[in-house]
């Protein structure tokens, strides 16, 4: 592309009308709760700035976070997304390989120093010098170091970035620790998740570009837009948790009428992410909503909290402040519903018994 070529230039010289620009930009704004008027203001700000140098390292990961925005099912989303960044390295999406795929990360580097954003999807193996995951042959973690060094910010994708993830299991043997551990100097995103949710990745990015800020971000530097509300909270299958409906086993009854997956481990009440209301496979369904239960992989060490199939209340040790209550409560109102039950179908007999006579 030209030099001075704006995102607004590139799209209309692909057919992309104003129009869909606008669409665009009002859904990402919707889905990270900005105000209507911000929907305009992303769209003036993309159309009129030059494609955001993005450089992504992918390190000890399975490939899962590129998949998941490469195959997102939201309409153009996948376009759009490559239409406002400048992706000038990623491993698995560029056509040249070797000394030609490292001349491009450092040149890029170069060319933008200061203003590049890395995106880094893989948790990152430190020990022994990180002997463990290297490409061209330099380690991951000098990689890292080199590239960030000059970086405007770091994104780190997927929960093996952000938090280490599967990688960082016990018994570690590779030493792999998040981003976030090795990079203390620039600010760091964490869109956890295993993968992330596509939305998530292309509004946190659409945002940069457009108010050159940081959104707002939890105390995991994770943004609320997306991360502000547990599964929980959201969860379609909350009212059957109010009322105490727990589905015992995946195939009893309960699990047919959609009930509570508390019982069978669901981590919802424990896990924050966006799962229940972006959904997945273009807002068809989530997990929870296919008939089992949150892994909470958007949380950190989410593997080795006491296996995925028990309870928190066994997983935590019943700490009840752990889990916010969650069982506590459930279970209260689940018992209080079941009197309040009896009780009724006590008085509609007793109303509708012949006078004289004692209902069996």
């Amino acid at each position: 592309m030209p030099a001075n070529e704006t995102v607004g230039d590139l799209l209309a010289r692909r057919g992309v009308s104003r129009r869909a620009l606008l669409k665009y930009t009002a859904y990402l704004a919707s889905a990270m709760a900005l105000p209507p008027a911000a929907s305009r203001t992303m769209a003036e700000a993309l159309a009129n700035t030059r494609r955001q140098s993005v450089i992504w390292l992918s390190f000890q990961e399975c490939t899962g976070c590129t998949e998941s925005l490469t195959r997102s099912f939201s309409p153009t989303i996948e376009d759009m997304i490559f239409d406002l960044i400048s992706l000038d390295y990623h491993e698995t999406l560029m056509a040249v390989s070797g000394a030609a795929a490292e001349e491009a990360r450092l040149a890029a580097m170069k060319e933008n120093e200061g203003k590049y954003v890395i995106v880094v999807d893989g948790s990152v193996s430190t020990r022994d010098g990180g002997v463990y995951s290297t490409s061209a042959g330099k380690t991951n973690l000098d990689v890292l170091k080199e590239s960030a060094e000059h970086a405007l910010a770091v994104i780190s994708v997927g929960t093996c970035a952000a938090f280490g993830g599967i990688p960082h299991a016990r018994p570690n043997p590779t030493g792999a620790m998040a981003v976030s551990e090795i990079i203390t100097d620039k600010p760091i995103i964490n869109i956890s998740g295993c993968p992330p949710i596509a939305e998530a990745m292309a509004g946190t990015i659409a945002y940069l570009v457009t108010f050159n800020r940081l959104p707002e971000l939890d105390h995991l530097n994770r943004p609320k837009a997306f991360f502000g509300d547990s599964i929980h909270d959201r969860c379609y299958r909350r009212p059957f948790y109010d009322k105490g409906l727990f589905a015992k086993r995946f195939d009893d009854e309960g699990a047919r009428q959609g009930w509570c997956l508390y019982e069978v481990g669901c981590k919802g009440p424990v896990t924050y992410n966006a799962c229940a209301t972006l959904k997945w496979n273009g807002g068809v369904s989530f997990p929870i909503q296919s008939g089992h239960g949150c892994l909470g992989c958007s949380e950190p060490d989410f593997w080795d909290k006491g296996g995925f199939y028990r309870p928190l209340s066994a997983t935590t040790r019943n700490n009840a402040a752990i889990v916010g209550g969650a069982a506590v409560a459930g279970a209260a109102v689940g018992v209080a519903s079941a009197l309040l039950a009896r009780r009724r179908r006590a008085q509609a007999a007793k109303r509708t018994q012949p006078s004289g006579e004692t209902p069996s």
